[in-house]
């Protein structure tokens, strides 16, 4: 049986060196997305390019469109916080994208496999992104950053939303094709 954490009544009293470490926190997890975001856009057109189908290319032609959004919407929640926009390597999407070079290459151009191939990077892309963002929304709230946590959830949305288009031309086309191939 799983519990739920319990919500205090009580205010928590809050330490500046407490708010301090996770101001700090938080401001390396943004760095971290935007470096993530800016590597994401340099390497979807590589995925866009190895696509077979036309409603994968489209779904990711789509998304890359949103990620540069997602560049200057990062840009825009440091600014709002009072911190100059910084990326800092990101190893979790740096090994995501590798994975996502790896299985371009072990598959056959032209196939559905390799569209199965692409949609499964790029679902463990969308999944990390999902989990970063929501993770940043909590923290802007926390932190009392409504415009950032605002800003985090427009993008936790979209995230969200090309998580499940992808699932979508997975299961309406890509996987049976694949099994026929």
């Amino acid at each position: 049986m799983t519990t739920k954490p319990k919500k205090s009544n009580k205010a928590v009293n809050r330490t500046p060196e407490a708010e301090s470490a996770l101001k700090e926190l938080f401001i390396d997890e943004l760095k971290d997305i935007y470096w993530a975001e800016q590597h994401l856009a340099k390497a979807l057109p590589k995925m866009i390019k190895g696509a077979t189908s036309d409603d994968l290319k489209q779904t990711i032609t789509d998304h890359l469109e949103q990620t540069k959004n997602h560049v200057t919407r990062l840009e825009s929640a440091f600014e709002s916080i009072g911190e100059k926009a910084k990326a800092v390597k990101c190893l979790a999407m740096e090994g995501l994208l590798k994975e996502a070079d790896e299985l371009l290459s072990e598959t056959d151009k032209g196939t559905e496999v390799r569209d199965v191939a692409i949609i499964s990077a790029a679902q463990k892309v969308e999944h990390y992104e999902i989990a970063s963002y929501g993770t940043l929304k909590t923290l802007a709230t926390t932190l009392g950053y409504s415009e950032a946590a605002s800003l985090l959830a427009e993008t936790l949305e979209e995230e969200k939303t090309a998580d499940s288009l992808l699932t979508e031309v997975a299961e309406n086309y890509v996987n049976e094709a694949a099994l026929a191939e």
